[in-house]
């Protein structure tokens, strides 16, 4: 009996976040933060994941909420993702964030997924999440790298070893909008700009953020900077809910008549960590946002890409992705 049956372990409800960072920081690298627990549970009831100390975040109010400040918007980690996508602080001045929070998953796991955890969550590769010793889980192999491994939802750029990709569809938004990440540790806190929040394989090849053992993502603050932006995310998935992006794309424009006076462009699941097109970001910056620059944005996007058995569709979707989010 493997499945649906959790192994044992000691769960602690803290109800502030001091209390979750010792308890943490006590159980190292044995213990688990669980926010909305849409991830946890699963990792736990397959038996990949064996922590014996879980920290349930939940009942952390001060995680909860999202507040203007005089340098943007504040948001909760904890905040749920319907009150992102509905919050009508982030739909006026942020909408970048609300229309990609509104394509996550399903509206049921919406209502329970938070922020902090979509943008925290692990890799989704089916050999990792099986339990094989990939290079990810500690191993010596990466069974989707193989000429008979799967690997159609896999990355095209920043291969070390591992080829798994970024899930989430909120974190190109955030990295777009130029978000930072507010984290609590045993030492205090620390403020990582969104982009260095994720890291690749060749740095690390077991964890996906900055994340160290005893720490808590406590809140995302996007700057005032692009408040009414032109915005623009489309996800392309085998099914319009519960899937993973094959391709994500998330844009934020300042204009200044027909021309772009500044951009920021991530794409997701083309890398292991959401991947700004800095690139193409500095071909179009400057130009008319006509169809013309959107060509050769779109010729600049793919270079480099490295694509795997099954995944070379990946590269004209990005391509094409790209155009539509510089047309607008």
């Amino acid at each position: 009996m493997t499945k649906d049956m959790m192994p044992s372990f000691n769960l602690f409800q803290p109800a502030d976040v001091e209390s979750a960072v010792s308890l943490l920081s006590d159980a190292g690298e044995n213990g688990w933060a669980m926010a909305g627990g849409q991830d946890s549970l699963d990792w736990f009831k397959d038996r990949i994941k064996r922590p014996t100390t879980v920290v349930d975040l939940s009942g952390i109010t001060s995680l909860v909420g999202i507040s203007e400040t005089t340098d943007g918007v504040e948001i909760g980690a904890l905040t749920t993702l319907t009150d992102v996508e509905n919050n009508p602080i982030i739909k006026e001045k942020y909408g970048l964030l609300s229309m990609a929070a509104s394509r996550v998953a399903s509206p049921q796991i919406r209502n329970k997924g938070t922020l902090g955890g979509n943008i925290s969550q692990d890799a989704r590769c089916w050999y990792y999440r099986s339990g094989l010793d990939c290079y990810r889980a500690g191993g010596n192999t990466c069974y989707a790298d193989t000429p008979e491994g799967m690997n159609r939802e896999h990355c095209l750029f920043g291969a070390s070893r591992c080829v798994a990709v970024t899930p989430s569809d909120t974190a190109v938004a955030i990295v777009s909008l130029e978000a930072s990440m507010v984290i609590q540790g045993p030492n205090g806190e620390r403020v990582v700009a969104a982009e260095d929040y994720f890291i690749g394989p060749a740095i690390d090849i077991t964890h996906m953020t900055a994340l160290k053992p005893g720490e808590v993502l406590t809140a995302i603050r996007i700057p005032a900077k692009w408040a009414g932006a032109k915005f623009y995310f489309e996800k392309v998935a085998d099914r319009n809910t519960w899937d993973f992006p094959l391709v994500n794309i998330a844009s934020a424009i300042q204009m200044s008549g027909d021309t772009i006076e500044d951009i920021r462009l991530t794409c997701g699941a083309v890398e292991c960590v959401p991947k700004r097109l800095n690139v193409v970001e500095d071909i179009v910056r400057g130009s008319a946002a006509n169809e013309e620059t959107a060509e050769l944005g779109a010729g600049a996007a793919s270079r480099g890409a490295s694509p795997l058995n099954y995944n070379h569709f990946k590269i004209p979707l990005m391509e094409n992705l790209v155009k539509r989010a510089i047309r607008g």
